[in-house]
């Protein structure tokens, strides 16, 4: 007979405010086996968890049940609470009568109904829990960093410089990420090169860092302390170890007519190219698709001209398989496509740009060599009109719903900037609201609007036409409730951003969790905001929702922190409530092993002893419990009931359900 040990928890107003504690008390003392009942108003404080664990050492209670908040809150204390009284850590249990009752019940009869079946179910289950014992895994002292932008960079320094070995893998030819794209940053106006250069350097030259540029991952398998990893690094047809990065085979290219992705398609690039003056390495690449020797078989010049003798036709993609012990992803954003907003001109008019294509106008790197000019005529624009929000909070279905943070701040930083260099100019902001939530950022946009005029209408633009040689802008102006129309030289959409489209691919070889529009979700918003739900597993960066450069570089600082948590243990405690298979029933169809989503079971021959009692040489499955996440797809595939989960048994699922029903 168990002695078990009910805890309600108030939660403050949480729980008690739609759920009759004193009721649900009253209801679980009546079960057979619950030796005592408490409540108290907050379990995970102090005083909670001495209530447990002193009603423990007086009553001698071998088992516990916690009815409070989601175990995904706090399990992992009231466990090590449990541990501390002298109790197996898992022959607690916990019944969620927050999130499932009192967050969605608004009547107190209702939430306190459910939470007295959930009570009994959690007390049902508790009856056959069966004290487990962690084991222990090997820790790889190595990080993997996914994505070589500012957040990557950072991250990958701040492991290196604690003393472990770092791997950062871009897919691009350069590490710099879209931070290389900009001119200035907001709100200290810094030049965005003279920042993000120096951290290149100094991550390529670092020790402990290896960089694997033009590369991605092929191939994610294992578990947290001990990935294995496979990188494809992309055939370059240049010799890294031999270059110079002198720039003589891209001067003498023939080829030149392929759009330049770096300055998003503004000029044109040579077939062999190195991306920007700061690349990092500062080794060129051959573009396969538009080289003539690789089309054609003809031409070679780069091969002839180079004095280095670094360019290698034959060159082919190499597949690198390392081992880590924790992987970080910081794989950046893109802009959302715009055919679909159609009534901007955007792709039809020259004159109609992005934001990203307008810093690439303004940088002194750029197309035009920093002078600001239409696409069109090559004149300076005399009126420049700012369209915000294009694609963000979006409700017609085309763009995103979510807004994208950091648009109105590179907005009145765009708007700016070109009253600055030419004050003649004039300039005009479109705007739904406008957000600036950072430190400096209100004032910043108050000086856009005061000290340099920059003109402001609440509004949203409905069409855009080319008339002559200029563009006719219609909006609404939502102050005045009116209808506008303004003509403009150049028209500039602060277009919403999106993931990396790597992201849900990398989400599914890493088994990661994300979110609606592809976002990589966090293990908990508040609590474990740089945490992935899957363990060993990080977010750095935009890939884990918008958010502007200094927030960036400060959750790039905290995942390697988190990071480093893991690197510096020589072993992590594994998870016991893994997958078991009883032999003697299992047929050695391995079911199981087809649905493992992380290859944690195969098939053995073994000399096992059936159900009559006789001895027979047959496969069988077999769990690696290394590998093992206790996921629990394996014991519903399996059409024998062979397949059983530690903590989670089919004993203990039925008797749950029998108690609710």
């Amino acid at each position: 007979m168990q002695k078990i040990g009910v805890f309600v928890c108030w939660c403050g107003s949480n729980i008690a405010a739609t759920v009759d504690v004193a009721k649900v008390i009253e209801s679980v003392k009546a079960i057979p086996d619950v030796a005592f009942a408490s409540d108290y108003r907050y379990m995970c404080s102090e005083g909670g968890q001495d209530l447990m664990q002193n009603a423990i050492r007086e009553h001698g209670l071998t088992r516990v049940v916690i009815c409070a908040c989601s175990p995904r809150m706090h399990e992992a204390t009231f466990r090590k609470a449990a541990e501390a009284a002298g109790l197996n850590p898992f022959l607690l249990e916990i019944a969620n009568i927050r999130e499932q009752c009192s967050w969605v019940h608004k009547d107190k009869v209702v939430g306190t109904e459910k939470a007295i079946a959930l009570a009994k179910a959690a007390i049902a289950k508790v009856r056959f829990n069966a004290p487990l014992q962690a084991g222990q895994s090997e820790v790889v002292k190595r990080a993997l960093v996914i994505g070589g932008g500012i957040a990557g960079i950072q991250t990958a320094l701040d492991i290196a410089e604690a003393g472990y070995k770092v791997d950062l893998v871009e897919k691009k030819p350069s590490i710099g990420g879209r931070m290389s794209q900009l001119d200035k940053t907001f709100p200290t106006l810094d030049c965005s090169a003279c920042i993000l250069t120096p951290k290149m350097v100094d991550v390529a030259a670092h020790p402990n860092v290896t960089i694997y540029t033009y590369s991605e991952i092929e191939k994610v398998s294992g578990y947290v302390g001990q990935f294995e990893v496979d990188i494809r690094k992309r055939a370059r047809s240049v010799k890294a170890d031999l270059c110079t990065g002198c720039g003589v085979c891209q001067d003498k290219c023939p080829s030149r007519k392929t759009p330049n992705e770096f300055n998003q398609g503004l000029d044109n690039r040579s077939a062999i190219y190195i991306t920007f003056a700061q690349a990092v390495p500062k080794v060129p690449v051959i573009d396969r698709e538009h080289c003539l020797k690789f089309q054609t078989g003809k031409c070679g010049i780069c091969e002839k001209v180079c004095p280095s003798k670094a360019i290698d036709y034959t060159q082919e993609d190499e597949i690198i398989t390392q081992k880590y012990g924790a992987i970080v992803l910081a794989t950046g954003f893109e802009t959302i496509d715009l055919t679909k907003f159609g009534e901007y001109q955007y792709g039809k008019s020259k004159d109609v740009i992005t934001s990203l294509e307008f810093e690439r106008l303004t940088n002194a790197a750029g197309p035009t060599e920093g002078h600001l000019q239409r696409m069109s005529d090559g004149k300076q624009p005399k009126h420049i009109v700012f369209v915000s929000c294009v694609g963000s909070r979006d409700v017609s279905g085309r763009g995103k719903e979510y807004c994208s943070k950091i648009c109105c701040m590179y907005t009145a930083k765009q708007a700016m900037l070109t009253r600055e260099k030419y004050p003649d100019t004039d300039v005009t902001v479109f705007y739904i609201d406008v957000r600036t939530p950072g430190k400096g950022f209100d004032e910043f946009y108050r000086r856009a609007v005061e000290e340099y005029n920059v003109h402001y209408i609440k509004g949203q633009v409905g069409k855009i036409l080319e008339q002559g040689d200029h563009l006719q802008v219609y909006a609404s102006d939502a102050l005045s409730n009116s209808h506008i129309s303004l003509e403009a030289d150049m028209v500039v959409l602060a277009t919403a951003i999106q993931p990396s489209p790597d992201a849900k691919k990398l989400a599914t070889m890493l088994t990661a969790s994300i979110d609606t529009n592809n976002f990589f979700t966090e293990a908990h918003a508040k609590l474990r905001p740089v945490e992935s739900p899957t363990a060993g597993v990080f977010l750095s960066g935009v890939c884990q929702g918008p958010k502007d450069v200094p927030e960036t570089v400060s959750q790039a600082g905290a995942a390697a922190v988190k990071v480093l948590g893991i690197l510096s243990k020589d072993k992590l405690a594994t998870n016991p409530c893994v997958a078991s298979c009883n032999e003697r029933i299992c047929s050695g169809c391995l079911a199981c092993e087809n649905v493992c989503p992380y290859g944690a079971i195969g098939g053995e021959e073994k000399t096992v002893i059936n159900l009559n009692g006789k001895r027979e040489q047959r496969v069988v499955s077999v769990v690696n419990e290394a590998l093992c996440q206790g996921c629990g797809a394996c014991t519903v595939a399996c059409p024998c009931g062979a397949m059983d989960l530690n903590g989670f048994s089919n004993k203990q699922i039925t008797a749950e359900v029998d108690a609710i029903c």
